[in-house]
């Protein structure tokens, strides 16, 4: 995927989890997809810093910088939203293109895509982008309905506090 596509998963996606945030449809809503779109959209683009200074596609596009990211806020309070532009780069990378990425670099070299990948310059990737951050906020609404209400209580229980 391309940084257009990856900047329209992040909007996108801020106005989606804007709205099962905050539902109401008011105000607030609209606060929580401004709150939301600065975050996603940088970690959206993050991974694609590695093209600077190390090997695109394995060293900031694997499983330990996105557990880095998603750890952080639960003991450090700051960047919340960060690793869910994070992920979703991750997700339009495996999906959106023919490529795929290093999941387990640096202990594995190979990079894993969906045999039905789209080339990053089809006509059909804003299709697909759409198609997945559409699959990403029902996915987030799942977790944070049914998943996040018990791992808080586990957290609780451990002295920790998750961020929403």
């Amino acid at each position: 995927m391309n940084k257009r596509g990856h900047v329209l998963n992040a909007v996108l996606l801020s106005v989606g989890l804007g709205y099962v945030l905050e539902p109401a449809g008011t105000i607030e809503t609209a606060r929580t997809m401004v709150e939301l779109l600065l975050p996603v959209t940088l970690g959206a683009l993050f991974p694609d810093v590695d093209t600077a200074f190390g090997k695109h596609r394995k060293t900031l596009h694997n499983l330990l910088v996105l557990g880095i990211f998603a750890a952080w806020p639960i003991y450090t309070g700051n960047l919340n939203y960060v690793w869910i532009g994070i992920a979703t780069h991750y997700i339009l990378d495996v999906v959106g293109s023919t490529r795929g990425i290093a999941l387990f670099y640096p202990l594995s070299s190979n990079e894993y895509n969906l045999p039905f990948g789209i080339p990053v310059s089809s006509s059909k990737s804003d299709f697909v982008t759409i198609l997945v951050t559409v699959l990403e906020v029902g996915v987030f609404a799942g977790v944070l309905f049914y998943v996040y209400p018990e791992a808080t209580t586990v957290a609780a229980e451990m002295g920790l506090t998750m961020p929403l």
